[in-house]
């Protein structure tokens, strides 16, 4: 069935036709907030901007919807945990303005730092100031960056080419890291502060940073400082910045963002040492565009079942390595197929991964072990966001644990734990044209390509066995896709078989299935 999207606010024509090639768009930009609600009945995905509230009443409105995409980077405007707890999945546009926003944040530098705006309108006025307008050089100047993203870290080379010297706090970057890009790393904020000649301000807005550049800091920054704030509003506290400029302790600002926007009325305002532009870091062409096919391929990737790096509230780590991408779907079906032989979840999955694999960070790939794992068990969806959810409400605890040695295959996934004092475990790969591959299950080595429908059976090594199984499918009218055959990894009498059907054998059928002479156990695996 075609997926719904709703787009609530304007995005580029060209990620509106990414959108209509894989789903039904409804573009409801500039509706009002009631016809929003309204359309959302049956929608699977909602695009919006910044004006749109994705808050708690509007999740209640759209009981189908599993994404949220964000055309930019900030989600202030949506509530991420509510999406979180409905299993909505939130993506956004992180690099799609970043050059464009590093780019504003060294025009509004040079602006206030070459007093441009008000030479421009004191030219206009007709008054030829050249005496009085006198600026600042930024070569041979301390720019302090705090907060080390991608935004933060164009600025920093560009900063770098004017000849200023770079300095950065951010807790979250390592000095290495730093190093890389040409960056001196600051012990902590008050250090790059007291150092800094111009402070550039490249954070979200959260509990933690709201009002992190207020009066006590400002009081400790350096005499003659400048401030330039293109990331959040609120972060910089205005009424203390407009004190300290106004006491001569800070040199000067310039500010594309506020803490209650939109704003035509502050005392920043009334400074002339001030530079402000009413929220233009994104405000690109290019920009906007990046943003909407961004946002366009995130949520077509979500509506798909991909994990998309872009999610706010998925912890996949820094990204998802194109090496880890082919075993993503392995990963799910062995989860689905560890339930199936379990017949149920153990407290601890510990997800493994061996071989080459193993070089490469892999936590997506026990997301996506526990989010095959927990289908089988649960009544609603399970997606990459709600999955970590219903493990704690189950109670299943996610070991990851890597090892390069591996015998037969170039990287192996392998799901293990214990089920009512009983271990199990499962084993897949990639293998060339077959795709996803199991190779081992309890204890036994076979290399089945995982099908929707498939049959697990433990028996006696006996001749005949195979055709009595073939005929007792073939009297129900089940087609065989494929079968293969495995023996025990270490020396024992049981064989394994492993079939793909056309369809699943209902409960009775499975009965009668596990009462053929000389088949000890069979399983039924239904794949998401």
């Amino acid at each position: 069935m075609t997926a719904t999207v709703v787009v609530a606010e304007e995005i580029a024509p060209a990620g509106l036709e990414l959108l209509r090639a894989e789903a039904e768009v409804r573009d409801l930009a500039g509706a009002e907030r009631a016809a929003l609600l309204g359309a959302l009945g049956d929608a699977d995905a909602l695009v919006v901007r910044s004006a749109t509230r994705v808050d708690a009443a509007l999740l209640a409105a759209a009981p189908r919807l599993r994404v949220v995409g964000r055309a930019g980077i900030g989600v202030d405007n949506i509530d991420v945990e509510a999406a979180t707890a409905a299993g909505v999945l939130v993506v956004n546009a992180p690099t799609a303005n970043a050059v464009s926003a590093a780019e504003h944040t060294m025009a509004l530098l040079l602006s206030q730092a070459r007093r441009v705006p008000e030479a421009d309108r004191t030219l206009r006025e007709g008054t030829w100031e050249r005496g009085r307008l006198q600026g600042v050089e930024l070569h041979g100047k301390t720019l302090g960056i705090v907060g080390l993203g991608r935004i933060g870290t164009l600025v920093a080379q560009r900063a770098a080419a004017f000849g200023m010297r770079v300095v950065a706090y951010d807790p979250y970057v390592g000095a290495e890291r730093a190093r890389r890009v040409g960056v001196e790393v600051a012990e902590s904020l008050q250090a790059l502060l007291a150092g800094a000649d111009v402070v550039s301000i490249h954070l979200p807005r959260t509990r933690e940073t709201e009002g992190l550049i207020g009066a006590e800091a400002l009081a400790a920054a350096k005499p003659g400082i400048r401030i330039v704030n293109t990331s959040r509003g609120g972060v910089v506290d205005e009424e203390a910045l407009a004190e300290a400029i106004r006491s001569g302790r800070v040199a000067g600002a310039a500010l594309d963002v506020f803490a209650s926007e939109p704003l035509t009325h502050s005392p920043l305002f009334d400074l002339p040492e001030v530079v402000v532009t009413p929220h233009l870091g994104a405000a690109t062409v290019e920009a906007q565009d990046k943003a909407g096919t961004d946002v366009a391929d995130a949520v077509l990737a979500a509506l798909r079942g991909e994990l998309v790096p872009t999610a706010v509230n998925v912890d996949i780590g820094p990204d998802v390595p194109d090496e880890v991408r082919p075993y993503l779907p392995v990963a799910e079906r062995l989860g689905a197929t560890f339930a199936a032989l379990a017949r149920g979840l153990p407290e601890e999955l510990t997800v493994r991964v061996e071989g080459r694999l193993a070089d490469v960070p892999c936590r997506p790939l026990a997301l996506a072990a526990l989010r095959g794992a927990l289908a089988s068990v649960s009544d609603g969806p399970v997606t990459f966001v709600n999955a970590p959810v219903l493990a704690v409400r189950h109670g299943v605890r996610v070991v990851e644990e890597t090892t390069t040695g591996v015998s037969d295959y170039v990287s192996v996934v392998r799901l293990s734990g214990t089920v009512a004092g009983t271990g199990f475990a499962v084993s897949g790969t990639v293998v060339g044209r077959k795709g996803p591959v199991l190779v081992e299950a309890l204890d036994h080595e076979i290399e089945l390509p995982f099908s929707r429908h498939m049959l697990v059976l433990l028996n006696a090594d006996v001749p005949g066995l195979i055709g009595r199984v073939g005929t007792f499918l073939g009297e129900r009218g089940i087609n065989i896709d494929d079968m293969v055959v495995g023996r025990p990894a270490a020396a024992g009498d049981t064989a394994m078989m492993g079939l793909s059907v056309a369809r699943p054998l209902d409960d009775e059928e499975m009965a009668a299935l596990r009462g053929i002479d000389g088949v000890a156990c069979a399983w039924s695996v239904i794949l998401p």
